[in-house]
């Protein structure tokens, strides 16, 4: 509507990102719109028959829109997005995920502009980073892990080993 009103000159691509263990609207976009089934143990997308599955479809097809996947390699993403200072949610992984993905294979380019929507903070999944960092997750190699360091609750054995980390990765001269 903004479109035809005057108010935007283009419509905005619509990017939807899942989990791969709960992906019904991922597999119903790969199988082209002809088959949709929530088989998933993730409550909120339990429903057979989504009330607003039409509407979501809707909106992806009149803007081009897209439906990505995320496997476990959130977690990694979970460490690198982590590391920069974000220390975002779960949900947000897949999002970012999706995104890299899709830059990675050229869908979305160098210079488009994007935006992702976070939705919680990561202090609601603090066991999983600790599980990640401390690389007690089956089946997952934890590439990125920061491997936790017991200090006393003290403030010089914290500076003691916030000072070995910073020195550990100045530049060699």
């Amino acid at each position: 509507m903004c479109k035809e009103l005057g108010l935007v000159d283009r419509i905005s691509r619509l990017v939807c990102a899942q989990a791969a263990n709960a992906n019904p609207l991922y597999l119903y976009y790969k199988s082209g719109w002809k088959d949709f089934k929530a088989n998933t143990t993730a409550s909120a997308i339990q429903i057979g028959d989504p009330v607003l599955i039409d509407r979501v479809v809707y909106a992806l097809k009149n803007c081009d829109g897209i439906v990505e996947e995320a496997t476990e390699e959130l977690m990694d993403a979970m460490a690198q997005a982590d590391s920069t200072g974000m220390f975002i949610c779960l949900h947000t992984l897949v999002a970012l995920t999706a995104l890299k993905k899709l830059r990675d294979s050229g869908v979305i380019g160098k210079t488009d502009r994007t935006v992702v929507v976070s939705m919680a903070h990561g202090l609601k999944f603090t066991k999983s980073k600790i599980d990640y960092h401390s690389k007690e997750i089956k089946h997952m190699a934890c590439r990125m892990a920061n491997l936790p360091e017991n200090v006393r609750a003290d403030f010089r054995s914290v500076m003691d080993v916030l000072k070995k980390y910073l020195l550990s990765k100045a530049p060699k001269y």
